[in-house]
C-alpha cells in the first residue's frame, strides 16, 4: 500500500469507488459557479467524468470528498514542487499570517523574493510582482508595445498566456481541451493585432514579420510548449526567434509560467542559455499560492509606473504570504540535488509507461522534460499543435478514467502535462506504472 496514508485514511487501490459527494458538490456547484468550476479543465467534460471534489493534500497524495484517495500527478497544475502541504512552507505560512495576511503597503519580503528571482534568471534585471500568469503577459504585452511604439505581438498556436484578450487567440490549454478555437468578446480588432506562427516553424515567423515590417512589438512564446501537451524546442528554434526579434526591433518575452523554477533553477532560459526581453513567472514563485511576476531588461522595466508612464496596479500585488511561501519554496530548491532528483523520478516514470504502452501494443507518444511529462495518444512525435490536436482524445478518455480508478489523478485533458513533486516516491511510481498497464491492456481489449 504506497505511501502514508492522509490522517489514517486507508488508502483505496483496485477497487470500485464512491463518487456519490463529489455528485452531490457537482450538483451543488452548478447552481452558483459556471459549469460548477472556477477553470474550465477542472469540469472533466473532456475526460467525461465529473469532478472529484478535493478535501486535503498530503505529500504526493490528496483526498476527495467521498475519502478515495490519489497519487497526485497534477499538483496544481505545477506550483507543488515540493509537493502538498510542505512542512517548511506551512510553518513559514503560519508565521507569516500570524503577522497579517495582507498590507496593501510595501514589505521587505518583496525585495527579497525579486532577488532570488534576479539572481536565478540574470535576464530579469528588475521584476514586478501580480497576482497571476494571465495579468504578468498581459502586463509584460503591454510593456512592449509602449517601448517599442508598436502594436502588433507574435504568438504560437497551442502556446497559452493566460485569459486576456489578445492572447487567447490559437491559445492552448483549456481551450484546446474544450475546443474553443478563440473566446467570444475578443474583440476583432483585438485579433488583428495578434499574428499566429506554427511553434517549432521558424519560416512562419519570417514571414510574419515581412509581412508586418516595422509593426511587431514583441514575439511571446512559451520556451517549451506545455499547454499543448508538453512539447520541446525544435534545435536552434528560440536561438533563431531571438536572431529574428532583434533584427526586427521586436522584443522576446519567455513565458516561463510553467517552467519557471521547474525544469531548473534559472527555468528553460538556463537550459537553452537565451537571455529573452522579458519574462513572465507564476505558479512555483508563489509556492501554491496565487502569484504571477513579470520583469526583464532595466531599461524596458523602468518604463513601469511609477518609474515611467506604463500604468499596472494590483491591490494583491506581492502578497506577503505568497511571498513567503516563495521565498521559502526558492531556498529550498537552490540545492541542486532535487532537480537531480526529480530527473530520476522523471526518467523511471517515462521508462514504465513507455514499457506499460509496449506491453500492450499501444501507439503512445511520451513528451518529458524532467518533472513535467505528458502521455499523447499519437504514433507519431509531437512537434507542434497541428501535431498535438490529431492525438486520440476519446482514448485518453478512456485512459483517465481508467487511471482514476486505480488511485491515480492525471491531469485530465490530453493537452497539459503531468507534473511529479519531491514527495512522489518511487512506489508511487510504481504503483503509477502497474496502473497503466493494467489500464492499457483494457484498453486494448
Amino acid at each position: 500500500m504506497p505511501g502514508k496514508p492522509l490522517h489514517g485514511l486507508p488508502h483505496r487501490y483496485n477497487e470500485m469507488r464512491t463518487t456519490k459527494n463529489s455528485e452531490r458538490l457537482f450538483k451543488l456547484a452548478r447552481r452558483y459557479l459556471p459549469g460548477g468550476v472556477d477553470s474550465p479543465v477542472r469540469a472533466f467534460g473532456a475526460v467525461e467524468s465529473i469532478p472529484r471534489f478535493i478535501v486535503e493534500g498530503n505529500g504526493s497524495k490528496i483526498r476527495d470528498a467521498d475519502g478515495n484517495s490519489y497519487i497526485d500527478y497534477v499538483c496544481s497544475w505545477g506550483p507543488l514542487i515540493l509537493g502538498h502541504a510542505e512542512r517548511r512552507i506551512v510553518e513559514a505560512l503560519r508565521h507569516a499570517a500570524g503577522k497579517g495576511t495582507s498590507f496593501g503597503a510595501v514589505t521587505e519580503l518583496e525585495t527579497r523574493l525579486a532577488a532570488m528571482i534576479c539572481k536565478a534568471l540574470p535576464s530579469m534585471e528588475m521584476v514586478r510582482f501580480v497576482s497571476s500568469g494571465t495579468e504578468a503577459a498581459m502586463s509584460a504585452i503591454r510593456l512592449a508595445r509602449a517601448f517599442t511604439g508598436r502594436d502588433r505581438i507574435i504568438k504560437f498556436a497551442g502556446c497559452y498566456h493566460g485569459h486576456c484578450d489578445s492572447l487567447l487567440v490559437s491559445g492552448g490549454s483549456g481551450m484546446a481541451t474544450l475546443g474553443i478555437p478563440d473566446s467570444p468578446g475578443v474583440t476583432a480588432s483585438t485579433a488583428r493585432d495578434t499574428l499566429v506562427a506554427g511553434y517549432n516553424d521558424l519560416d512562419s515567423v519570417r514571414r510574419l514579420f515581412a509581412g508586418y515590417p516595422d509593426s511587431v512589438a514583441a514575439v511571446i512564446v512559451e520556451p517549451i510548449a506545455a499547454n499543448m501537451g508538453l512539447v520541446h524546442p525544435a534545435s536552434g528554434f528560440l536561438s533563431g526567434l531571438q536572431r529574428l526579434a532583434r533584427a526586427n526591433g521586436a522584443l522576446l518575452i519567455f513565458d516561463e509560467v510553467i517552467t519557471g523554477f521547474r525544469v531548473a533553477y534559472g527555468g528553460a532560459q538556463q537550459l537553452y542559455k537565451i537571455r529573452p526581453d522579458l519574462t513572465c513567472l507564476g505558479k512555483i514563485i508563489g509556492g501554491g499560492l496565487p502569484v504571477g511576476a513579470y520583469g526583464g531588461r532595466r531599461d524596458i522595466m523602468q518604463m513601469v509606473a511609477p518609474s515611467g508612464k506604463v500604468y499596472q496596479a494590483g491591490t494583491l500585488s506581492g502578497n506577503p504570504l505568497a511571498v513567503t511561501a516563495g521565498i521559502t519554496t526558492l531556498e529550498i530548491l537552490r540545492d541542486p540535488s532535487i532537480y537531480k532528483q526529480l530527473e530520476d523520478k522523471g526518467d523511471l516514470l517515462q521508462e514504465g509507461l513507455a514499457a506499460s504502452a509496449c506491453d500492450a501494443c499501444m501507439p503512445l507518444s511520451i513528451a518529458r522534460q524532467g518533472s513535467l511529462l505528458t502521455v499523447f495518444f499519437s504514433a507519431q512525435a509531437i512537434t507542434d499543435y497541428t501535431a498535438a490536436r490529431s492525438c486520440d482524445t476519446a482514448v485518453f478518455g478512456r485512459f483517465f478514467r481508467g487511471m482514476l480508478e486505480q488511485g491515480i489523478y492525471w491531469p485530465p485533458s490530453q493537452f497539459e502535462a503531468a507534473f511529479l513533486s519531491l514527495a512522489h516516491s518511487r512506489q508511487d511510481i510504481s504503483v503509477t506504472v502497474k496502473a497503466a498497464r493494467q489500464v492499457l491492456k483494457q484498453i486494448q481489449d
